[in-house]
């Protein structure tokens, strides 16, 4: 890959404080998993990197499928590795396959779901030979310290003192010899490394940087997602050949008498549009990786599915559906003869107003040769109050 930089992120834990049956990291947050979260500022970091997400034995499956959602064309640069008993010897599976061409190294908790591509890029210009990097927050807290009968011993003067975040970053081979000296477990990476006699730096944390550790802080979570902007647009756009040896689905509907649609479902190019639009408005990656090709389980299957679980997600995230509008290019079927059909179907399924307009390209290009459908979505979310 020729990456320098790498970015481990540690997702192995059990999580057991959130009071959740499966390992923290796949606990959805608003319909999202805590993984795919943190993942989606990482990806979008400014430098290119070398991902590596450590995941539990028995999720690694899963954790592949939230990299290749999360990551879209960047999956191809993330690879997922079995973590061990601590999060000491999870990091130390991730280190240990690292690119050869790597020389920074960002571990980065993925409970810390909410962190942005921002911090994340200031930790990585911060990283210089033999020194570490931390993000940190002031103490705003009142400290004190309590003796063994829990009484206040003494007041600690907190104008040095901060809470730690991650990412935090380490020169590669600094990071890796320490890793192999370390003979005690440290309660994060920066204290192993300046164990073994390195510098620590400190850049300033951002406080949505906060480690989802209990209940609370998930519902706190929760909230400052559900608090951002009120209204969402996304686009979608699908293109499929004729082939006549095929059904025509288009719209939700069946049209008989006409070639129908190559593709690995029923190539219903209205509804696949609609669906990336719906994902690309709440954020949540697109059809192609939350339906792949690869899935033998959609051969041939009726669009409506995928409606169904994209408007899932979408209510899962927080969001209603205002409206969707579609544009439909092709020579052929006639949607005029059939648009109030299709808008009232599409309305239904999705349960909010759906225009639907057609168009030709008089003859250009491969709708205008008629080799084909082309669809183009739009649609408008609101945060669901």
């Amino acid at each position: 890959m020729g990456h320098r930089v790498a970015i481990v992120v540690v997702a192995a834990g059990s999580g057991s404080r959130l009071g959740h049956s499966e390992p923290k990291a796949f606990v959805e947050l608003r319909g999202v998993t805590i993984l795919e979260r943190a993942l989606r500022g990482v990806f979008e970091s400014s430098e290119p990197a070398q991902v590596i997400v450590v995941a539990p034995s028995a999720r690694m499956a899963a954790a592949r499928r939230i990299v290749e959602i999360a990551g879209g064309v960047a999956s191809g640069d993330a690879i997922v590795v079995e973590g061990g008993v601590t999060r000491q010897a999870s990091v130390a599976a991730g280190l240990a396959v690292l690119d050869p061409s790597i020389e920074v190294v960002l571990v980065h908790d993925a409970a810390r779901a909410l962190t942005s591509a921002a911090l994340i890029d200031r930790v990585v210009r911060a990283v210089s030979p033999g020194t570490g990097v931390i993000p940190a927050l002031p103490v705003t807290d009142t400290v004190k310290r309590i003796d063994a009968h829990e009484r206040v011993a003494e007041t600690i003067d907190r104008s040095d003192l901060v809470h730690v975040q991650t990412p935090q970053g380490f020169p590669r081979a600094e990071l890796v010899a320490a890793y192999a000296a370390a003979d005690r477990e440290y309660t994060d990476d920066a204290a192993l490394f300046s164990a073994a006699g390195h510098q620590i730096a400190v850049v300033e944390g951002e406080p949505r940087g906060f480690k989802i550790t209990t209940p609370w802080d998930l519902h706190r979570a929760e909230n400052l997602l559900g608090h951002s902007s009120g209204f969402r647009t996304g686009i979608g756009l699908d293109v499929h050949a004729y082939d006549d040896g095929s059904p025509l689905w288009l719209g939700g509907l069946y049209w008989p008498d006409e070639p129908g649609l190559a593709g690995h479902s029923d190539g219903d190019a209205v509804i696949h549009a609609i669906c990336d639009a719906l994902l690309s408005a709440a954020g949540l990656g697109d059809l192609g990786a939350r339906f792949g090709t690869d899935d033998d389980r959609f051969v041939d299957a009726a669009s409506e599915v995928f409606l169904y679980e994209t408007l899932s997600l979408v209510v899962g995230a927080g969001f209603a559906v205002v409206n969707v509008a579609v544009q439909v290019v092709a020579n052929h079927p006639k949607l005029s003869v059939r648009r109030d059909e299709i808008e009232a179907r599409l309305g239904e399924l999705i349960g909010a107003p759906v225009s639907v307009s057609a168009t030709t390209t008089d003859g250009l290009g491969f709708t205008g040769r008629g080799e084909g459908v082309s669809a183009l979505a739009t649609a408008l979310l609101s945060r669901d109050a």
